[in-house]
């Protein structure tokens, strides 16, 4: 590894960020909301980022007792073109009470690409803990973790960042931990999903568009055609609110959440890079309860009030917050 010093970091992470401002769009953040969010440190990034990030903004860290949704409400997300209560209510429940659930967790590689999905373990996500999809059936056959943590306003109560860290039982690795909340953006009707992953000096953005289906399935997608339509974006952070952004138009992804015949919800979750997919992930979503065979709680939930200064917990507006 080569150390560039604290304000670069390693030199693998400084050449793709010189890559993004080399061929990306200069924006400013108070203008394109949509794309702030939280950024990460040149050394790892794991769930520690977001509890620096709560100690920098003077934030409580909420992650015991009652429960916490990646969103207040799916309603947060209808628009022209979605409806939440047409969701089906498993589908639904999972999204807005997400600390109850446990995942079973499976990848599926594309054998052509999964020797650079082994390059890029080596080379980024392993050593940041960050975007750190299994290899193989290995990686998750002790299952994965979920932990839900909201960052609150200790005055207010406000949820100022809802943030979904998940990691491998039998390793202890962190394959995603991000911020979720609603956006909206110049190139879609309705309010999206978005996802924002740390990452060193920025992040990436990742903004699907929702979709339900005849069976009450909900599928996000992130794909577009120009700057500001749903997609996946790599943003560097400059000084005085600036950043220069750069949508990857050759990487999709779909999200599908359905009820199962056994009464479970399950995910797919599928990667494509060039118009082909090279990852598929299996989600399998039971209740701790289920698991366990206890008694649901019903300890009321934590509930994002209006945010003034968080793009994740509230609809973001593409020229400035809601």
């Amino acid at each position: 590894m080569i150390w560039l010093g604290r304000e670069r970091g390693n030199a693998y992470d400084w050449v793709t960020q010189l890559w993004v401002r080399a061929t990306g769009r200069r924006v400013d953040l108070r203008e394109q909301t949509w794309l702030d969010g939280p950024i990460g440190g040149t050394e790892k990034i794991g769930e520690a980022c977001f509890r620096e990030l709560a100690v920098c903004e003077r934030l409580e860290v909420v992650e015991e007792g009652g429960v916490r949704g990646l969103v207040p409400g799916l309603e947060v997300l209808d628009g022209p073109n979605f409806d939440a209560s047409r969701v089906a209510p498993e589908v639904r429940r999972f999204y807005e009470r997400t600390s109850e659930y446990e995942l079973d967790a499976w990848s599926q590689w594309c054998a052509a690409y999964r020797p650079f999905g082994g390059l890029l373990a080596r080379l980024f996500s392993r050593r940041l803990q960050q975007m750190n999809v299994p290899l193989s059936g290995l990686d998750t056959s002790h299952g994965m973790t979920s932990r839900v943590v909201h960052l609150v306003e200790p005055a207010s109560r406000e949820v100022r960042h809802v943030v979904w860290a998940r990691t491998l039982r039998r390793t202890g690795a962190t394959v995603y931990s991000g911020s979720y909340g609603a956006c909206r953006i110049p190139g879609h009707d309705g309010p999206c999903l978005r996802v924002v992953f740390p990452l060193p000096n920025g992040n990436a953005v990742v903004v699907m568009r929702p979709q339900v289906g005849e069976d009450g399935a909900l599928t996000l997608v992130s794909s577009g055609k120009r700057f500001g339509d749903p997609g996946f974006y790599f943003t560097v952070r400059r000084p005085n609110g600036r950043a220069v952004a750069r949508r990857v138009r050759t990487m999709r992804e779909t999200i599908r959440v359905a009820r199962d015949d056994d009464g479970e919800s399950r995910a797919d979750h599928e990667f494509r890079l060039l118009g082909s997919v090279f990852l598929r992930l299996h989600y399998r979503m039971r209740t701790t309860a289920v698991r366990h065979d206890a008694s649901e709680s019903t300890t009321d939930r934590v509930r994002p009030g209006d945010v003034r200064a968080a793009p994740t917990a509230a609809v973001v507006e593409p020229g400035g917050a809601s």
